[in-house]
């Protein structure tokens, strides 16, 4: 079938409408001993031996056979599982050959993107697919694992050295010296677990040799583990308490982790598998094709809050958190009780009162300070949220002060593009960062809620009334409809309408409020007088 991206940015807009991209919807059984995390699909072994396999479907790689399995190994577009019987299996793409497994006796089973390998009973490896790079002429000799990579494989010796062979344009075949007990062959970098039980990474450190973008994933955190598994752009490890450790990108939530004691971990592209030790499975990160958990993301309704970014929106629902949209498509591990989108990052506020973000960090937005905080507000390049104790903490881009947060207690805070705003415990409204229309001059009174657009911001007043500062008119903003394409200008972006209302949003070219009747009311784009741009 027709090969489909798995990364995030390069899944088509109607992809949630087409069946052929993910498999029939399943809710995984209860209990398993072993997963893998592939492109867009995963796969898990049960205690009974069988195989279930879940997501991207686009080539057959969730269809699993009906038969009894010792292991299971979950590539880009493929599928492979050793048999009982010590002879190995695969089901999916086979353009080149990569499905395909030779005759003999195995004791274990690696795919990888268009390649797979084996390793014999005798201790030898084999590899079969397409050979482009030198990805399947593995070495002479004995080894005790295998692990494929994109274009790149990688055994591990008897003697608990490490050889690579294949694309080296990242440096992912030069092992380091040295006597590893494991090893994991990711897209452009590899890591082994060494002797002493520490990880070492080699390889591409953002996306490849061609990138200057560090995202990390050859940084290894300090600690004893006891499995390791290197993903697309991000890596983890399973430490000896049983905690799952990530690290590197972290766009699609894939490098966060869940509380818990696991037994394996199994790093895919964009989304991470852990199993637990009570032999149930838990995946997070990108979900486009249902690879995370498909039950909990195509399922409609239930949400009790909802954040809507520039290009992602996020729900949450019964304390767990769902994305969708260019940047969504995800699900987060842990529970919650808030979340904000925001331009290319999104932010959750966990039970335990600790923030966590995913996404865009190219400015620090995602790093979040420790807590306990009780809201977050997540915005273009910054994020803020506000403590227990009624201080407010921002992080990220800081070019217009927009970081900076006063001191003083505050009940909520609205992050927007370069100016945030807070509401003090006295009802007063304070804002910081960009003023060049005014938006940071906040009127005098008492209010119960503040929220900051991009040039503008809106109040809430005690009475009830809404009132409205910054830039009016916002020029430039293109529009695409069945009248054409034209630039308009949009006007009374702060001419909020009379009435008593209970809430207010305010966003970049519109603002809505909640009249206490119940009634939503908008104005600006959309709502309110625009024309075509002067001179367009």
């Amino acid at each position: 079938g027709e090969r489909i991206p798995t990364e995030p940015p390069y899944f088509p807009a109607n992809a949630g409408t087409d069946h052929w991209l993910y498999g029939a919807p399943i809710t995984p059984p209860d209990r398993f001993t072993a997963v893998s995390a592939g492109g867009g699909h995963t796969c898990g072994l049960r205690d009974t031996g069988t195989i279930a396999c879940w997501g991207a479907n686009s080539s057959g790689q969730t269809d699993a056979p009906d038969d009894r399995f010792s292991a299971v190994s979950a590539g880009d577009f493929h599928a492979c599982g050793l048999r009982t019987t010590e002879v190995i299996k695969c089901w999916g793409d086979n353009q080149y050959g990569a499905a395909s497994p030779p005759g003999g006796r195995f004791t274990a089973v690696s795919a990888g993107r268009d390649h797979s390998c084996g390793l014999r009973k005798t201790g030898e490896i084999t590899c079969w697919g397409h050979n482009y790079a030198g990805q399947t002429d593995a070495p002479a000799g004995s080894f005790s694992a295998v692990s494929a990579g994109r274009d790149h494989s990688c055994g591990l010796h008897k003697t608990g050295e490490i050889a690579c062979w294949g694309r080296n344009w990242n440096g992912q075949t030069d092992a380091p010296k040295g006597r590893f007990t494991a090893l994991s062959a990711g897209r452009y970098h590899t890591c082994g677990l060494r002797t002493t039980e520490t990880i070492e990474c080699w390889g591409a450190h953002g996306k490849h040799w061609r990138d200057s973008i560090d995202y990390g994933q050859r940084d290894a955190p300090a600690g004893s583990f006891t499995a390791i598994s290197a993903g697309f752009y991000h890596t983890c490890g399973l430490r000896t308490t049983g905690t799952i450790a990530c690290w590197g990108s972290n766009w699609s939530g894939q490098s966060l982790t869940l509380a818990g004691r696991f037994i394996a971990v199994s790093a895919g592209d964009f989304h991470t598998c852990g199993l637990r030790t009570t032999g149930t499975i838990a995946c997070w990160g990108s979900n486009w094709s249902g690879q995370s958990d498909e039950s909990i993301f195509w399922q409609t309704g239930g949400f009790t809050a909802v954040s809507t970014g520039d290009s992602s929106s996020c729900g949450l629902r019964a304390g767990k958190i769902t994305c969708w949209g260019v940047a969504g498509g995800r699900v987060i591990p842990g529970s919650f009780i808030a979340v904000s989108a925001g331009n290319s990052s999104s932010c959750g506020l966990r039970t335990s009162g600790e923030i966590v973000c995913w996404g865009n960090n190219e400015f620090g937005e995602g790093n979040a300070p420790d807590g306990p905080f009780t809201a977050v507000s997540a915005a273009y390049h910054h994020t803020c949220g506000l403590r227990e104790s009624g201080e407010i903490a921002c992080w990220g881009d800081n070019e217009y002060d927009q970081s900076n947060a006063p001191d003083g207690r505050f009940t909520a805070v609205s992050a927007s593009d370069a100016h945030t705003c807070g509401l003090r415990e006295t009802g007063a409204i304070v804002c910081w960062g960009d003023n060049e229309y005014g938006q940071s001059n906040t009127p005098d009174g008492r209010f119960t809620a503040v929220s900051a657009a991009y040039h503008h911001t809106c109040g809430l007043r005690e009475s009830g009334a809404i009132v409205c500062w910054g830039r009016d008119t916002l020029t430039s903003v293109y529009e695409e409809s069945d009248r054409g394409e034209r630039w308009v200008t949009v006007h009374d972006l702060t001419e909020a309408p009379a009435g008593s209302f209970t809430a207010i949003d305010a966003d970049y070219h519109r603002t809505c409020g909640l009249r206490t009747t119940g009634e939503i009311v908008c104005w600006g784009y959309g709502f309110g007088r625009e024309g075509p741009e002067p001179g367009i």
